[in-house]
C-alpha cells in the first residue's frame, strides 16, 4: 500500500516506518459481547425462591445494592437467597455472608398463605443474631379507586 512510484534515492533503499496507534477494534468487539451476555443474563440470575408476597399501599424501602433475601415459602421452608437452610443454621449463614459488611439490610419474604407465626419465629432468629436491619417485602396492592371519584 505504500508503495512509491517515483525514481531516486528513496526508491531504492526499503525504509519502513512502525505503526505506533493501537488497534482497539477487537477489544471494543469483546467488550460489547461481553456487555451484550451480560444484559441478557443479568435478569436471569434475579429469579428465587417462588412465594405469593402479600399486598400492601406501604412505600418502597431503598436497599442496598446486593440486597441479602430471607425466603419463607407457602410450605414453611425457609430460604437464604436460593438455598434452603433450616432455622437453627440460619443465623450462622448470615454471618458467613455479610462477615464483610455487617450493617447489609435483610430482606425477609414471606409467602401469603404461611402462618404469621412462621415468618415471626424467622425474623425473631434474625433479630437475636444482632442483624439490626431487617425488612419485610411486600407487592405493591393494586390501584383502588379513591372514595368518592366515579
Amino acid at each position: 500500500m505504500g508503495a512509491s512510484l517515483g525514481g531516486g534515492r528513496r526508491s531504492s533503499r526499503r525504509s519502513f516506518r512502525l505503526m505506533a496507534d493501537i488497534n482497539v477494534t477487537p477489544m471494543v468487539d469483546v467488550m460489547l459481547v461481553l456487555l451484550i451476555i451480560f444484559m441478557i443474563t443479568a435478569p436471569l440470575l434475579t429469579a428465587g425462591v417462588p412465594v405469593d408476597l402479600p399486598k400492601t399501599n406501604a412505600g418502597q424501602v431503598k436497599g442496598d445494592d446486593q440486597p441479602i433475601s430471607v425466603t419463607v415459602d407457602a410450605k414453611g421452608r425457609i430460604f437464604l437467597q436460593e438455598t434452603e437452610v433450616q432455622l437453627d443454621e440460619l443465623s450462622a449463614r448470615l454471618r458467613a455472608v455479610t462477615a464483610a459488611k455487617p450493617d447489609n439490610r435483610i430482606f425477609v419474604r414471606g409467602d401469603a398463605g404461611i402462618n404469621y407465626g412462621r415468618v415471626m419465629e424467622v425474623m425473631g432468629q434474625l433479630s437475636a443474631a444482632g442483624f439490626p436491619h431487617v425488612a419485610l417485602v411486600t407487592q405493591p396492592a393494586a390501584e383502588s379507586p379513591r372514595k368518592g371519584a366515579r
